[in-house]
């Protein structure tokens, strides 16, 4: 297998290359990253000095490049992580979303087309893991589960340029015949999470003791998912999957957004009780973000069905290895 994982530098690509390095059946992975601000070339340093590793900054926008780094690595396999993925961002600046996450998945997809489907020997011998995300679906009512089958309903520009890649993906499975697999997972958690996230944000607002924000009244509702746990999961997605499949990963935790800031400030004050405590006080609610859905969850029986996966980490177990990584890195 020469495998290509796009957006290796980010968050879930660094977590995604450490577990597939080990592989066995990995001969070579290729991080295709174009560090923005969220990529780091320190984030891939724990498999930065292996020999099966390679690095090609390109961005994947760059239909030329992309295709270069396909053909030249003699690609088999990929894992498609990069994105811009923060729904922030996205209302203030939806343009970037649609180029990376649309045009660019767009721009590999046919890289990978051109490079494997010239035989019918190649076609068995490739496939295209494209990573998304429950946000697709849309917003929850109190009760219920995302599934496989659920309608597609994005909300914020990010979410729809998500959903328009995933379209794309399975297009070029039933018009092309690519091998292609595709998960939707729910909100990822853990260490090298760039900090304009829930988690990352409010850890450093509290060693900071600075204002904690929370939207609305805090009780917007996601399913957590520890990234380790999401890495695993997508390598027996990749490699166990089946062809042109749909798979949802979740973590079986649903917390809402102000038990978790509470759970983070209890935590601060517990690990590091230099800081003063009661972090609990620093809690200030703001206006709600526009389109703000209410509940995510997933149902993740079927990849533990089919492929035997199931989380390692409940929430507790996982948020405080979190907080305890973020705490032990120096602050300027």
């Amino acid at each position: 297998m020469n495998l290509l994982v796009t957006g290796g530098c980010g968050f879930i690509g660094s977590h995604v290359l450490e577990h597939v390095i080990e592989q066995p059946e990995l001969v070579r992975v290729v991080n295709l990253d174009c560090l923005t601000y969220a990529g780091r070339l320190e984030n891939a340093a724990g498999v930065a000095h292996n020999p099966k590793y390679r690095f090609e900054r390109v961005d994947l926008r760059d239909k030329p490049a992309v295709l270069r780094v396909v053909r030249e690595h003699a690609i088999t396999h990929v894992m498609h992580l990069a994105a811009e993925s923060h729904v922030d961002r996205s209302i203030e600046g939806p343009g970037d979303f649609i180029q990376t996450n649309i045009v660019g998945t767009f721009n590999l997809l046919e890289a990978c087309r051109a490079a494997w489907l010239q035989t019918p020997d190649s076609r068995s011998q490739t496939r295209f893991l494209h990573v998304s995300t429950d946000e697709v679906f849309g917003s929850l009512g109190p009760t219920g589960h995302f599934t496989e089958t659920s309608p597609y309903a994005p909300n914020s520009p990010y979410s729809a340029s998500k959903a328009a890649s995933d379209h794309l993906v399975r297009a070029y499975h039933h018009t092309y015949g690519l091998d292609t697999v595709i998960t939707n997972c729910s909100n990822n958690y853990g260490p090298r999470q760039y900090p304009e996230k829930l988690i990352p944000v409010v850890i450093g607002k509290v060693a900071a003791r600075q204002p904690i924000p929370v939207y609305g009244d805090g009780l917007n509702v996601r399913d957590w998912l520890y990234v380790t746990d999401h890495a695993q999961a997508l390598w027996q997605a990749l490699t166990r999957g089946r062809s042109g499949e749909t798979y949802c990963i979740g973590g079986h935790n649903e917390w809402a957004n102000l038990r978790i800031v509470e759970l983070i400030c209890d935590l601060v004050d517990e690990l590091a009780p230099q800081l003063g405590g009661n972090s609990r006080q620093l809690i200030t609610f703001v206006k709600d973000r526009p389109g703000h859905d209410r509940r995510y969850a997933i149902d993740a029986a079927k990849i533990q069905r089919e492929l035997g996966w199931r989380p390692a980490h409940t929430f507790e177990s996982g948020i405080h290895e979190t907080v305890r990584w973020y705490l032990d890195q120096p602050r300027s």
